[in-house]
């Protein structure tokens, strides 16, 4: 049985660790997007909105230093789960109120800052946790359980606020249900992480002498002094350029008219396919993925990474081209793009961790995945609006043509060689 650095089966902590960080974010970027859908808001006030809900991520960087410097990622990871279970009690009640859509926004907006600290506790805890070597060969483990939340949100709770609404009469009840579900959820993770989290011995406060505010400088002046920082922003704002306007648009897309262009697709049916076919290709997407770079490194797998995370967008140009009503077809075209994009996004992560491996790698991991955020938070706020000048046959073609800013910032960057391999993790450790 494998064992992280402090002594626990990896098994014991990393699924529901990362089931526990893709969920809320699923919450707040996709499901609310149906759930606005379901409750008549137009698709470019969800795209505009919701978009602007990255923003707690894109920003975190702000105050990781601070989780950096005061207390444990374990205490951090506790509480942050905790206020999130609060947090969806509390999405619940705003939504059968006269003025939900205020008042549930503003929910989102905690839940998103609140789901942003659990992110930086969460990946320093992972780098702390685990070897050099461990880390990449579990990447595509921690993807798949991450990947596994985001189909439960977009899938598995979907289809439970469509069924229930059929059978209730009432899209809100539909809906209450799944967050009083959620808040639930959330109380029973943050008793088991209290409880089943490894203490690694890396795992404190961690400051340049007494005073704070030096310390929370110098942790900023370490990461934008690292080599290739412009090159590396760049791969971090552009490697998922289009997919990050696919995302907002694909599942309004699955539910809209037949006469707008759209699928026509219940929301039992898109729960159905995401949580279904779409699971199980992005499941087998991530696996393969982290396996092979863990085989062959990540500057080997960088440019089939980048090929596959775009090509499988032409499904959807098909999808919106033909309008075919055979669901079997729409889900094997969404298990191809889930599979592209699982497989894919290994080489973000990966690349993201190297960038951030030294000194403060908790801190400047979070900076990462700020700018992370902020190539999805962009492009999101005016894909609704793209997709209705351009239609969405239009749109997904854009989409395809996107893919030219993935390849030229893979042609740019820099990546040693033997970066990601078992063997070579291995021998540095």
């Amino acid at each position: 049985m494998t064992t992280s650095s402090a002594g626990r089966s990896v098994w014991s902590w990393i699924p529901s660790l990362y089931f526990a960080q893709g969920l809320p974010y699923v919450i707040v970027m996709t499901l609310s997007v149906i759930l606005y859908k379901d409750l008549g808001i137009s698709n470019t006030d969800i795209t505009f909105y919701t978009s602007w809900l990255y923003l707690p991520f894109v920003i975190k960087p702000l105050w990781a230093p601070l989780v950096d410097m005061n207390g444990k990622k374990r205490g951090w990871i506790v509480v942050t789960e905790l206020v999130i279970g609060a947090l969806f009690a509390a999405v619940a009640l705003t939504i059968p109120a006269s003025d939900f859509f205020r008042w549930s926004l503003a929910c989102f907006w905690l839940l998103a800052f609140a789901a942003a600290t659990h992110d930086i506790s969460v990946d320093g805890f992972y780098m702390l946790a685990l070897e050099k070597h461990q880390q990449a060969a579990y990447v595509g483990f921690r993807s798949l359980f991450y990947r596994c939340a985001m189909l439960t949100g977009q899938g598995g709770l979907v289809w439970l606020a469509g069924h229930t609404a059929g059978l209730s009469g009432s899209v809100e009840k539909g809906w209450m249900l799944v967050f009083s579900l959620l808040a639930a959820m959330f109380l029973v993770v943050a008793v088991w992480h209290q409880f089943g989290l490894p203490k690694p011995d890396s795992d404190h406060a961690q400051r340049h002498g007494d005073n704070w505010w030096h310390s929370f400088v110098a942790v900023f002046a370490l990461y934008f002094r690292k080599p290739q920082f412009a090159l590396a922003i760049a791969f971090m704002l552009l490697y998922r350029f289009g997919e990050a306007q696919l995302v907002k648009v694909a599942p309004l897309f699955l539910k809209d008219s037949i006469a707008n262009g759209g699928l026509a697709l219940s929301t039992e049916q898109v729960g159905l396919i995401y949580g279904m076919a779409g699971m199980a290709a992005l499941t087998t997407g991530g696996i393969a993925g982290g396996a092979a770079i863990s085989r062959w490194g990540l500057k080997a797998c960088l440019w089939p990474m980048a090929i596959a995370i775009n090509l499988p967008h032409l499904v959807y140009v098909y999808l919106a081209w033909m309008q075919p009503q055979h669901t079997g077809i729409i889900g094997v075209s969404v298990a191809i793009e889930q599979f592209g994009y699982g497989f894919g996004f290994a080489a973000y992560l990966l690349y993201l961790m190297m960038f951030s491996d030294g000194e403060h790698k908790t801190a400047h991991y979070a900076i990462c995945t700020g700018f992370m955020a902020l190539s999805m938070m962009i492009p999101g706020l005016f894909s609704g609006w793209l997709q209705a000048q351009l239609g969405y046959t239009g749109f997904f073609l854009w989409i395809c043509v996107a893919a030219l800013a993935t390849f030229i910032v893979c042609a740019m960057i820099r990546i040693d060689p033997q970066f990601g391999k078992k063997d070579a993790q291995q021998a540095q450790t």
